[in-house]
């Protein structure tokens, strides 16, 4: 068994670990070496947790059985699952940290002699606000993960749930969770803290309806910030300092990260947290749109423009990860190279479903990194391009962010494509992208719309140049 300065020592060691890990995690080039980090420094706290408990011979062989089939479970599902659903993933995630937070709570509050809190009626108060505030957010993180799964796997529409007096509704159960909250440590009721969680369960629900496609990758990243508050707050109240230090990293990093995020695409931070993010009428009836005129081409068409060209510039999306087109696009872009075409990528921050999404598919093509410019590096060089190759982009390209006020999109900056002296638009069909609205790029006069599945079109491309 280890001292309690023997722990926190190696505590300490995980905690900078992680600090480094965040660091690589910054950049394609440091990621591998981020995530190694990562992985020792968790092993080292959790195997400080087993050493440092003590009196655990009777239950140790359960929760190491357990501890091995989640192990399974969770590497088989990372080994199994696509590029594509790693949002829905990530959200999945996000709801068993929630919920494991509130389970946490729960064993702390029906049995505080297990955790030297007190007895049952007779808690700390200091521990009773932590395992509080710790139940609360991880409902929520656990509830709203829930809607966001839904959301990103299509099972649930993902336009904007709205209702007559909902943030009014909103406001009233927050001030009913500081109220109970309260309560719960005057009396100490188990009654209120089952009401506590409840309606922490519920708001996580309301706040996440309302909001819009367009916005699920601020969402996904928010509801990480909320699981690790979670964890940091029943870190306290099991007195672990790994948890504490874990949950603070993963809180504070997933909200700055939201932040640069709602910053880079006009969005209010506030109303993300107080989920009235996206919550604008986005209807797209069919019969009431002007039926506009687009060019479509084929895979010769395409190949002629840019076997002509003197640059190109890709812009990838979520259209690519359906397809698994990264393959396929990395074949093309070398037979461009070969013929002295100069090629780039233009990654925008939330294209995909969730932040880094197209950066991780383009690594596992084994595209350069330096060849990979985020939309602020590379906006500009749009005007000059003779070529903008849009593979599965939708909403990150539409021209109605910088025009049309009543857009669900306004005032998010997008990539400047339609600059390009011509634009080949890689796409099924004119249906709307995840925001559900229109893309007026499809009708510009130099948009060569390319009907087809994205990996298809890609190779069939490539033949032909």
């Amino acid at each position: 068994m280890f001292s309690a300065n023997l722990s926190a020592i190696f505590y300490l060691i995980s905690g900078v670990l992680f600090i480094l890990a965040l660091r690589g995690l910054s950049s394609p080039e440091t990621s591998r070496q981020g995530n190694l980090f990562g992985i020792i420094g968790m092993v080292i706290a959790i195997t400080v947790t087993f050493i440092s408990i003590g009196n655990f011979s009777n239950g140790f062989i359960y929760v190491l059985i357990f501890l091995l089939a989640g192990g399974f479970v969770g590497a088989f599902i990372a080994y199994k699952i696509p590029m594509t659903a790693m949002p829905e993933l990530v959200a999945g995630f996000h709801s068993l940290v929630g919920l494991a937070a509130v389970f946490v709570a729960l064993s702390a509050f029906l049995n505080p002699e297990a955790f030297n809190l007190g007895t049952p009626g007779n808690i700390k108060i200091g521990s009773l606000v932590e395992m509080s505030i710790g139940a609360v957010v991880g409902a929520i993180t656990f509830s709203g993960s829930i809607i966001a799964f839904l959301k990103l796997q299509g099972i649930m529409s993902g336009a904007p749930i709205t209702f007559k007096g909902q943030h009014p509704l909103n406001a009233l159960i927050l001030v009913s969770i500081i109220i109970l909250t309260y309560l719960l440590c005057s009396t100490q009721s188990s009654n209120l803290f089952w009401m506590l969680l409840t309606i922490s369960f519920l708001i996580g629900f309301l706040l996440i309806i309302p909001i819009g496609g367009a916005d699920m990758p601020v969402v996904i990243s928010m509801l990480n910030s909320y699981s690790g508050w979670a964890a940091a707050g029943i870190g306290f109240t099991l007195e672990n300092t790994a948890l504490i230090i874990t949950g603070a990293l993963v809180g504070s990093s997933g909200a700055i990260l939201s932040y640069i995020m709602c910053k880079g695409m006009n969005r209010s931070f506030f109303n993300v947290i107080l989920g009235g993010f996206g919550a604008t009428d986005q209807s797209t009836d069919s019969s009431s749109k002007e039926q506009r005129p687009v060019k479509s081409g084929n895979a010769d068409d395409a190949a002629f423009l840019m076997k002509n060209a003197s640059s190109v510039i890709i812009v990838p999306g979520y259209g690519m990860a359906v397809a698994q087109a990264q393959h396929a696009l990395r074949e093309m872009v070398d037979t461009l190279k070969k013929n002295d075409i100069k090629v780039s990528y233009a990654i925008h921050p939330v294209a995909g479903r969730m932040p880094g999404h197209m950066n991780v598919l383009l690594a596992e093509a084994n595209v350069p990194y330096d060849e990979v410019f985020e939309l602020e590096e590379i906006n500009n060089d749009f005007a000059n391009a003779d070529v903008a190759f849009v593979i599965g982009a939708n909403d990150v390209t539409n021209p109605v962010a910088k025009t049309d006020p009543q857009s669900p999109i306004y005032g998010m900056p997008v990539l400047d494509v339609e600059k390009c002296k011509s634009v080949l638009f890689v796409k099924r069909s004119l249906s709307p992208g995840y925001a559900g609205i229109d893309n007026d790029l499809f009708y510009k006069e130099n948009t060569l719309m390319l009907f087809a599945d994205a990996k298809k079109m890609t190779e069939d491309i490539t033949k032909n140049l």
